[in-house]
């Protein structure tokens, strides 16, 4: 029998002109910015088996939730993608929200437990416009990062040199998004169609999948993402090994790093037991010990805002430097 639904025409949307925003400009890194104090030993590297995918010619994926955004880090993703070290890039559903609305006025993230008090809470008028952009290009077979890169730069709004999206548009470096239905503020808007979004994630999906296939040398960074990250590389790494198990091939010999706030101790190269809260953080087990057969693993336990531009200012010594060095866990180590 039919159940009854929430009427989404009774909603009243707000302008982001009426809303109180937690970040601006401001907050975001320049390239030229002081670097926060972070020191790990084993960060070098990781940067130094970026540079080593790089020479190789094997994907860099980095896998962010939208805390990465709100960190301020974008422009340095985005040299870091027109320099070719960053060869895709995977965001949850938050991701393009946050990376649309500093385009478009320069700000974006509202105050949560002001706003649902009083249902506000992710109804704002301009926001809705990434649906207009899913519902005309999902028709088209485009993905949604595409979708959403190509709005921002074809519309060319105000701040679009501080959008991922769109500098993976003018690019061509796919830049994906992994929703989870009713996950977003997108989602509460009359104008969203949950087929168009579908569609257009899966299409994002399969891409990831495909770059996934190429993996072998390769380096995965996933930065605070505990479910999508994991999830859906889990399910993309099944279908790469699938096929290359059939050809012959295989995706073993590849690094991955997990940048993350939780605590994590002990052997991380191991599952933790199953009475452990370690267990459950999925970063852990997927990222860290079941997806690495014979490649290595790195754990950073840190700020986005620190772990991100110290990441990002190795990158560039090891790239600039070339180095030709065979690492070990990467062909030819």
């Amino acid at each position: 029998m039919p159940f009854p639904y929430f009427d989404r025409s009774r909603l009243k949307l707000r302008p982001l002109s009426e809303r109180k925003h937690l970040i601006g400009l401001d907050h975001f890194f320049h390239l030229s910015d002081p670097v926060p104090q972070f020191d790990h030993p084993d960060l070098p590297e990781v940067a130094r088996r970026i540079a080593a995918a790089k020479k190789l010619g094997a994907p860099v994926i980095l896998m962010m939730g939208a805390h990465l955004l709100r960190a301020g880090v974008s422009r340095l993703v985005i040299d870091l993608m027109e320099k070719r070290v960053l060869t895709h890039i995977a965001m949850n559903g938050a991701g393009p929200i946050h990376d649309f609305e500093m385009a478009l006025i320069g700000a974006t993230t509202e105050s949560v437990a002001d706003y649902i008090q009083d249902g506000q809470f992710g109804l704002w008028q301009e926001t809705g416009t990434l649906n207009e952009w899913i519902r005309n290009g999902a028709s088209a077979g485009i993905g949604f990062g595409e979708i959403a890169g190509r709005g921002i730069e074809e519309n060319q709004l105000p701040h679009r040199d501080i959008s991922i999206l769109a500098a993976g548009y003018r690019l061509q470096i796919p830049v994906t998004v992994h929703v989870g239905i009713g996950y977003d503020i997108i989602h509460e808007h009359p104008s969203c169609d949950g087929a168009a979004l579908g569609q257009a994630s899966y299409q994002d999906f399969l891409i990831f999948a495909r770059t996934v296939t190429r993996l072998e040398g390769g380096v995965l960074l996933n930065f605070g993402s505990s479910v999508m990250g994991p999830e859906v590389f889990l399910k993309a790494l099944a279908m790469a090994r699938n096929v290359a198990q059939q050809t012959g091939d295989r995706i073993a010999r590849f690094t991955t790093a997990v940048f993350d706030l939780f605590p994590l101790a002990g052997d991380l190269t191991r599952e933790a037991a199953r009475n452990s809260p370690q267990y459950y953080f999925r970063p852990f087990k997927t990222l860290l010990v079941r997806a690495v057969s014979e490649g290595r693993s790195f754990y950073f336990q840190g700020d986005h805002r620190a772990t991100f531009p110290n990441l990002y200012q190795l990158i560039l010594r090891e790239t600039s430097q070339d180095s030709t060095e065979s690492l070990p866990g990467t062909p030819g180590g």
